[in-house]
């Protein structure tokens, strides 16, 4: 949950603890309230967002699947830089006090301030894989991290068989300096020496189970591996905190099948997060060239890559034929073209903005603005743009505990945006 959008720069500075501001002023908004209350959302009434030429000429399957109005934040909101330098940060966080856990893809955390001010580097991990699209990737903390003080990772785990994505668990030392005891609790078979779509992000349900996206690998050779259900690539896993299949998922009982398999048909699943009111997990996964993805994932169901897909190859060729349907494969809620280059994304759980509330914010790579995308009936009825005129790859979006969102990118800035 996490996004936000500026219409003027006030201050620019590129040190820790450091603001650049950036602030749009309309009318009022609303008190601060951390509990979600059913509001109704207001559909788009502006021009879409985008106005590029699309890659292709398919047709969507239904109408507000791509390219749905524009809306226009009227809050009052600023947008600072409180912390910049970072190296390659991937996931922000919230811990349970209200400060942000932060991973950097070359094996270290941080622990940063709603102020900017950020922690040494904090280490323990195993060795991982950073080239290209891998590293230390997402975090969440335990239910209980108040008491145990357990933390949850994705990596890319490096080995002589090559890389896979992981999922592992460590506790955070009373000095705050590293990692204690750091084990792998899953593994998303087979490996493979390559540096790309691990997809990797991490959620924990309402029991305290874990919700985990993996790639496909991106290779022609892996890419068929996102339909089968022997293999850890392109799906959505759902483990116990011991890495253990959690009871009732879909495939436990199919032989042959991993029975950690919750969905599959992803192709680079890089955000996941859990409707803060219906409490159903929402997904977005990076499509080729154009076709994008936002998905709601419900347990069994084959969300089609690379079967069907409203992208194309990069060379410009048609994959599967350039099917975009197929009976018993499931339809995007929504897909750009071109692309968003979709990363890391949150719901905006606070009313502190109150036409925020319950809206899902998503972080843009290629794109360089933070997709805000207003939702009603499991539909997409808005699309705003916000801070499109930073210049920066948005890599993970978070909700913070104090009703602001923050956000890291590929260049090493921290951000925070709320209500002024």
């Amino acid at each position: 949950m996490k996004h936000f959008k500026f219409a003027a720069i006030i201050s620019l500075a590129w040190f820790f603890a450091s603001a650049s501001c950036v602030e749009q002023k309309d009318s009022d908004g609303g008190d601060i309230d951390q509990t979600p209350t059913e509001q109704e959302p207001q559909a788009g009434t502006l021009p879409p967002v985008e106005t590029g030429k699309a890659n292709t000429n398919y047709k969507p399957a239904f109408e507000g699947q791509t390219r749905i109005a524009g809306v226009k934040t009227t809050t009052p909101y600023e947008a600072k830089v409180i912390a910049s330098g970072l190296a390659s940060p991937w996931a922000v966080t919230a811990l349970p006090d209200g400060r942000l856990a932060i991973t950097e893809k070359g094996g270290t955390m941080r622990i940063a301030t709603t102020e900017g001010t950020v922690s040494p580097p904090i280490s323990g991990f195993p060795a991982v894989d950073d080239r290209g699209q891998g590293g230390l990737l997402d975090v969440a903390p335990a239910p209980d991290f108040e008491a145990s003080r357990m933390l949850y990772f994705t990596l890319a785990e490096k080995t002589t068989q090559g890389s896979l994505t992981a999922v592992g668990k460590g506790k955070l030392s009373a000095d705050e300096t590293t990692i204690e005891n750091f084990q792998i609790i899953f593994r998303a078979v087979p490996y493979f020496d390559n540096s790309m779509h691990f997809g990797s992000r991490i959620v924990f349900d309402k029991r305290g189970n874990i919700f985990v996206s993996t790639g496909e690998r991106s290779d022609l050779r892996t890419r068929p591996n996102a339909q089968l259900l022997n293999t850890g690539h392109g799906k959505v896993i759902h483990i116990t905190t011991e890495g253990k299949p959690v009871a009732g998922n879909p495939f436990i009982n199919t032989e042959g099948a991993l029975p950690e398999i919750y969905s599959y048909g992803h192709r680079n699943p890089q955000g996941l997060d859990i409707h803060p009111l219906t409490q159903e997990l929402w997904l977005s996964e990076m499509g080729p060239r154009g076709g994008d993805e936002i998905n709601l994932v419900k347990p069994g169901k084959n969300y089609g890559w690379p079967t069907i897909t409203y992208g194309i190859e990069y060379s410009g060729a048609a994959i599967s034929g350039g099917a975009t349907q197929k009976e018993g494969l499931e339809q995007p809620v929504y897909y750009w073209d071109p692309v968003l280059s979709p990363s890391g994304m949150a719901f905006y759980s606070s009313s502190a903005i109150p036409e925020w509330q319950n809206n899902l914010f998503i972080g843009g790579l290629n794109s360089k603005h933070i997709a805000r995308i207003v939702l009603k009936d499991n539909k997409v009825i808005g699309e705003e743009r916000l801070l499109a005129g930073e210049n920066q790859r948005f890599r993970d979006v978070g909700d913070g505990k104090d009703g602001a969102i923050y956000a890291v990118t590929d260049e090493g800035r921290l951000y925070r945006i709320a209500k002024k």
